[in-house]
C-alpha cells in the first residue's frame, strides 16, 4: 500500500506545482493575482513578489517590504525578506475559508515603506479533494408499505462533499438488493439526488426488512466515497402519504432575533386516519453548524432559534425538512431562512504605518500615517468614511479601497502648536451610525526660523558717574520663540568707538544674563551719554541674530567745584582792586563776580553769599548775578579800602564752594585812585575770632563747674557741721533747706532743692519755715519722695535730724510769676511761647536759663549758708534783690520774674509731671509744657 501512494504523491506535487506556474498572472488592474491549491505546507512557495512589484531584489532590506494585516485577521501569507518570495504561512482550507463559494479569493496588501505605496495582491485558492463524501449518519430507515407499488419513488439522504465541481459527489450506487433500482438526478457536474425505485412487489411476510448499501462517490483524483446502510422495514398498506402546504418555506429574520424564538412553522397533512395519518416532522439533512443555530420541533414543525444569528457569518440558511406519517409514507419540503444585516459592528481603525514627530519645515504632502479602515457589515451599514477636524492643517485621502493616508496640507509651525493630537474619526453610514476614533500624536520638530527679539525696540539707561568699576548699569532681556539649543541666546556688545577709545574699554556685557557691566568709572565732564548696539544671537544652526540700539546717559554728580573766572586771582599774590566813586549812589553796580561750574543741571546752579566786609551794610551782593552793588552813599569815615569776601556755592548735595576776596578802593576820580595806589597793601587777613570763642567758653563752663563743685563742698561741710551741732546740743536748724542736687543737672538740681515756696516780693523777705507736720502739703507721692533722694549724701546725711525731718510747707504759687512775651528772657524777647511758662524753644535761650538758675541756686545757697536764721535774701550780693548775671538781662531782671517752670518738670521714675498749682487754685486746668495747642500744631505742621 506504501508503495502504490509513493508514486501517487510524487505525481500530485508535481500537478500542483504546474498548477502554481500556469496561474500566475497580472490583472489588467494593475493588482498581482497568484492562484494556488489548498492544503499547501506552510513555506510553500506562491510568487516572486518582489520580481512581479519591479524592485531590486539584492537590496530588499532597504525597501522595508512587509503584508499589511487587519485586525483579528489571520495571516495566511508572509514575505521571505532574503529571497522576496510570497510565501504560505499558514494553512489553508478553501472549504473553510470560502464554504461552497465557487471562487476563493484572499487579498493582502503589500507596503513597501521605502515608496510608502500600497499595492494589493489577490490570491486565488482552488479546490483539491481532500473530502470524501460523507452522509449525515451511518445509517437510514425507511417503512414501505406492503401495497407500494412497482416504480414508486423513495429518496434517499443526500452525501455532503464540501469540495467543489468535479471533487464533489458525482455519482450514487446502490447494493445488496434485487427489488429496487436507484434514479440518480444530476445537475451541473453534480449528483443532486438518489431515489429508491420499487422494481419488484414487496411481500411483508416472505421479506420484511431489505438491507441495502448506498455509496456515494466523488470524481477527484484520487476518487473518495462515502457509505449508507439501508434498511428497508416492510409494513402493512399505507396509502396517503404527508403533503407538505408549501413545497418552499422562505423565512426572513434580523440577524439580533432573540434566542427561542419561533422563525417559522412547517405544515403537512395526510388523509390517512389513526397511526397512518399521524405525522412527524424532521431535518432530512442537517449539519453540525446548522444544529447548532435551529430545532425543528417534531410535533407542532416549528423551527426555533437556539443559537445567535450572524449576518456577517452567514445571510443565509438552507436546509430540507421530512413530514413521516405512521405509515412510513413520508413527503420533503425546502426552508429558506434569511438573514438581513444590521448596523452592529463599529468601524475598526489599523495603523498600518504612522510617525510620532515631523520637522517644522517639512513639505506640503508629506505623509504622517497610513490606516486601514474596515466594517464587519455589508452594505450601506459596512460603508465607511473616515475624517479628522476641519482646523488641524492634515488632510485624510483615501487611496486603496478602505485605506487612507493622512497627508500634511498646511506649512507647520511648532510656535503656534507644539504637538498634535489628531483624531481620525471612522463613521459607517447605517442606522444608527457607529463610530471609532484613534488618536494620533504627532510631535512637530524645532528649527531655527526666529530670530532672537527684544522686548524692546529701543533701550535708555541712566547711570551716575563716579561709579565704581565692575558695577551693574542695568539689563537687556530678549525672546526666542524656538525651543532647546535654537533658543539659548548670547549677548554680545558690537564693537564701535567712543572718542580714542574702543567701547570694550568702558562696557562690558555678561553672555548668557544680558547683564551691561561698568569697566572703568565714567565722569559727566568727559562722557555725556554713550550709543551702542548689542546684538542677541541663538544657537541655532544656522544661527539668528538681532540687534538693539542703546542710549546710556551719563548722570552728573556734583563732584566739581565752582570756579570764579573774575576776578581773576593774581599771579603775583596782590588782590585785584575795583573802583567805586565816592559819589556813587545807591545800587551802583561796582563789579561783578563771574563764576561757572564744570557739572550741570542744579549741580551747577551757583548762589553769591557775602561772607564778610570791612564795611558790613556799604555794599550788597546779587544772590544770582554776583552783582556787587553800594548799598548806600559813601560817607567821610568809610575807608579806602574796601576788602569783600565773596562766597560762591553750587546747589548740589552736598554743596561744594569757593571763595574770593574783592578789593574795592573808594575814589572819586582815577588821578586820585593812582595817587593812593602806593599806600594799598594786600589786605591782611586777621585771625578768626571763633577760636577765641570758643576757648573762652570753655573756660567759663570749666570754671563755672568747678565753682559749683567748691560751692556743694561747702554746703556739705556747713551741714555736716550742723548734724554734729545738733547731736550735741539739740539745735534744729529750720531756715537751712536740705540739699537735693542731683548730679550736675542744674535745672532738675535747682527746681528739687526749691519745691517749697520761698516769696520773693520785697516785703515776704522773712518767711516761717518751721511749720508744724499736721498743716504741711507735700506734692510728691511717698513713693517719688524715695526717688528723688540725693545720691551724693552719705548714710550718715540720711538720717539728719534723728529722722525728724523738717518737712516744708509749700504755698500756693504767685500767679505774678507769670509774665508777658516782652518780660521772658531770651534773645531779644523773641520766644514764641505761650504766657504759661513753657519752657524756651532754642538752644541758646535754654542755655542762657540754666546759667541763670545755676547762678540764684548758688547765690541762695551763700545765703543760707551765711544766715542760718533763715532771713537772708536769694539776691544777696553787689545788687540786692539780683541774680548776679550778664547785663544781657540787666539787674532788674529779679526772680520774681520768672516762669514757675516747674510746671513742666518731669520727675525721674515716676510718671507725674509737676502741675501749675495756681492753675488748680484758680479752677483752671495746668497748662501743659506745648503751650496753645492751635499754635503748636501749625508750627509742627510747618
Amino acid at each position: 500500500m506504501a508503495e502504490t501512494q509513493k508514486p501517487w504523491n510524487c505525481k500530485r506535487r508535481t500537478l500542483q506545482c504546474f498548477i502554481i506556474m500556469m496561474s500566475l498572472w497580472k490583472a489588467v488592474s494593475g493588482q498581482i493575482h497568484y492562484s494556488i491549491p489548498e492544503e499547501m505546507p506552510k513555506g510553500s512557495f506562491v510568487g516572486n513578489i518582489v520580481k512581479d512589484l519591479g524592485m531590486d531584489g539584492k537590496h530588499l532590506s532597504n525597501h522595508g517590504l512587509r503584508i499589511v494585516t487587519s485586525k483579528g485577521m489571520i495571516q495566511y501569507f508572509a514575505v521571505n525578506i532574503n529571497s522576496g518570495h510570497l510565501q504560505i504561512s499558514e494553512r489553508i482550507d478553501r472549504e473553510e475559508i470560502c464554504g461552497e463559494e465557487e471562487k476563493c479569493m484572499l487579498k493582502l496588501q503589500i507596503l513597501v515603506e521605502s515608496k510608502l505605496k500600497l499595492y494589493v495582491v489577490e490570491v486565488e485558492i482552488t479546490d483539491i479533494n481532500d473530502n470524501a463524501p460523507q452522509f449525515p449518519s451511518k445509517e437510514w430507515k425507511i417503512e414501505l408499505p406492503e401495497t407500494a407499488t412497482i416504480q414508486d419513488k423513495y429518496l434517499l439522504p443526500k452525501a455532503h462533499d464540501p469540495d467543489l465541481g468535479i471533487n464533489s459527489v458525482q455519482s450514487y450506487e446502490l447494493t445488496g438488493n434485487n427489488h429496487f433500482s436507484l434514479v440518480v438526478q444530476k445537475g451541473e457536474n453534480v449528483a443532486r439526488q438518489a431515489e429508491l425505485v420499487l422494481e419488484k412487489p414487496l411481500d411483508r411476510e416472505e421479506q420484511s426488512v431489505h438491507d441495502l448499501i448506498l455509496i456515494a462517490s466523488d470524481g477527484g483524483d484520487p476518487m473518495k466515497s462515502g457509505t449508507l446502510q439501508i434498511h428497508v422495514i416492510v409494513l402493512d398498506a399505507n396509502d396517503n402519504a404527508p403533503v407538505f402546504s408549501q413545497s418552499v418555506y422562505e423565512v426572513t429574520v434580523k440577524e439580533n432575533i432573540p434566542k427561542w424564538s419561533t422563525v417559522a412553522t412547517i405544515r403537512a397533512t395526510d388523509l390517512d386516519e389513526g397511526t397512518s395519518g399521524q405525522i412527524k416532522y424532521s431535518f432530512e439533512d442537517v449539519t453540525k453548524k446548522l444544529s447548532k443555530m435551529i430545532m425543528l420541533n417534531s410535533t407542532t414543525g416549528e423551527i426555533i432559534v437556539v443559537g445567535n444569528f450572524d449576518y456577517e457569518k452567514s445571510s443565509l440558511y438552507e436546509f430540507e425538512v421530512e413530514a413521516v406519517d405512521g405509515g412510513g409514507l413520508r413527503d420533503r419540503s425546502k426552508v429558506l431562512i434569511f438573514v438581513t444585516d444590521l448596523n452592529d459592528n463599529p468601524p475598526e481603525l489599523t495603523m498600518t504605518f504612522a510617525i510620532s514627530s515631523i520637522p517644522e519645515n517639512s513639505l506640503i504632502g508629506t505623509t504622517v500615517a497610513i490606516l486601514n479602515a474596515q466594517d464587519k457589515d455589508s452594505g450601506v451599514n459596512g460603508k465607511v468614511t473616515c475624517s479628522i477636524p476641519s482646523n488641524l492643517p492634515f488632510q485624510l485621502k483615501k487611496t486603496h479601497d478602505d485605506f487612507y493616508t493622512l497627508v500634511t496640507e498646511k506649512s507647520l509651525d511648532r510656535e503656534e502648536v507644539a504637538v498634535y493630537n489628531i483624531t481620525i474619526t471612522a463613521v459607517d453610514e447605517g442606522i444608527p451610525t457607529l463610530s471609532t476614533s484613534e488618536i494620533i500624536s504627532l510631535k512637530v520638530l524645532d528649527t531655527n526660523d526666529n530670530p532672537p527679539l527684544f522686548v524692546k525696540s529701543t533701550y535708555t539707561s541712566y547711570f551716575l558717574e563716579n561709579n565704581p568699576r565692575g558695577a551693574t548699569i542695568f539689563f537687556l532681556k530678549a525672546h526666542d520663540l524656538d525651543w532647546e539649543e535654537n533658543a539659548r541666546i548670547t549677548y554680545s556688545i558690537i564693537e564701535s568707538q567712543i572718542g580714542d577709545s574702543l567701547l570694550s574699554s568702558y562696557l562690558s556685557i555678561n553672555s548668557e544674563t544680558g547683564v551691561v557691566y561698568a569697566l572703568n568709572s565714567f565722569d559727566y565732564e568727559e562722557i555725556q551719554e554713550i550709543l551702542f548696539v548689542v546684538k542677541a544671537q541663538d544657537g541655532g544652526s544656522p544661527s539668528l541674530s538681532s540687534n538693539v540700539s542703546v542710549t546710556l546717559f551719563i548722570l552728573d554728580e556734583n563732584d566739581n567745584a565752582p570756579e570764579i573766572l573774575y576776578p581773576s586771582p593774581p599771579t603775583d599774590g596782590s588782590t585785584g582792586i575795583e573802583l567805586a566813586p565816592r559819589s556813587s549812589e545807591p545800587g551802583y553796580l561796582v563789579t561783578k563776580v563771574v563764576a561757572v561750574d564744570a557739572d550741570s543741571g542744579q549741580n551747577a546752579w551757583l548762589s553769591y553769599q557775602l561772607i564778610k566786609a570791612t564795611e558790613p551794610g556799604l555794599f550788597t551782593l546779587g544772590l544770582h548775578t554776583g552783582e556787587i552793588r553800594t548799598f548806600r552813599f559813601f560817607l567821610e569815615k568809610d575807608a579806602l579800602k574796601q576788602s569783600l569776601v565773596v562766597l560762591v556755592k553750587d546747589n548740589g548735595q552736598p554743596p561744594l564752594s569757593v571763595s574770593t576776596t574783592v578789593t574795592v578802593v573808594l575814589a572819586n576820580s582815577i588821578p586820585e585812585t593812582l595817587s593812593d595806589l602806593s599806600s594799598i597793601s594786600a589786605p591782611i587777613e586777621p585771625a578768626s575770632d571763633l577760636t577765641y570763642y570758643l576757648v573762652v567758653a570753655v573756660a567759663f563752663v570749666s570754671c563755672l563747674f568747678l565753682t559749683f563743685l567748691l560751692v556743694l563742698l561747702a554746703i556739705k561741710l556747713h551741714r555736716w557741721r550742723n548734724s554734729q551741732l545738733s547731736h550735741s546740743g539739740s539745735i534744729t536748724f529750720g531756715g537751712a533747706p536740705v540739699s537735693q542736687f542731683v548730679g550736675i543737672d542744674g535745672v532738675r538740681a535747682f527746681l528739687q532743692s526749691y519745691c517749697h515756696e520761698v516769696s520773693l516780693t520785697t516785703g515776704s523777705r522773712k518767711s516761717q519755715l518751721n511749720i508744724p507736720k499736721a498743716n504741711h502739703t507735700n506734692i510728691y507721692t511717698p513713693q517719688q519722695n524715695s526717688e528723688v533722694e540725693d545720691p551724693i549724701l552719705s548714710t550718715e546725711d540720711s538720717d539728719l535730724n534723728n529722722g525728724d525731718l523738717i518737712i516744708i510747707q509749700q504755698a500756693q504759687p504767685n500767679t505774678d510769676w507769670r509774665f508777658s512775651q516782652a518780660q521772658r528772657p531770651g534773645t531779644s524777647g523773641s520766644q514764641n511761647g505761650e504766657e504759661n511758662g513753657t519752657w524756651p524753644n532754642n538752644q541758646f535761650d535754654t542755655e542762657m536759663l540754666q546759667a541763670m538758675i545755676l547762678a540764684s541756686a548758688n547765690e541762695a545757697a551763700a545765703a543760707a549758708a551765711a544766715n542760718p536764721d533763715g532771713n537772708s535774701t536769694l539776691g544777696g550780693g553787689a545788687v540786692a534783690g539780683t541774680m548776679g548775671l550778664s547785663t544781657r538781662y540787666g539787674p532788674q531782671f529779679t526772680l520774681q520774674h520768672v516762669p514757675d517752670y516747674r510746671q513742666n518738670v518731669y520727675i525721674p521714675g515716676s510718671t507725674a509731671t509737676l502741675s501749675n498749682a495756681a492753675g488748680k487754685r484758680d479752677g483752671k486746668p495746668a497748662a501743659s509744657g506745648g503751650g496753645n495747642k492751635k499754635k503748636s500744631g501749625k508750627k509742627e505742621k510747618k
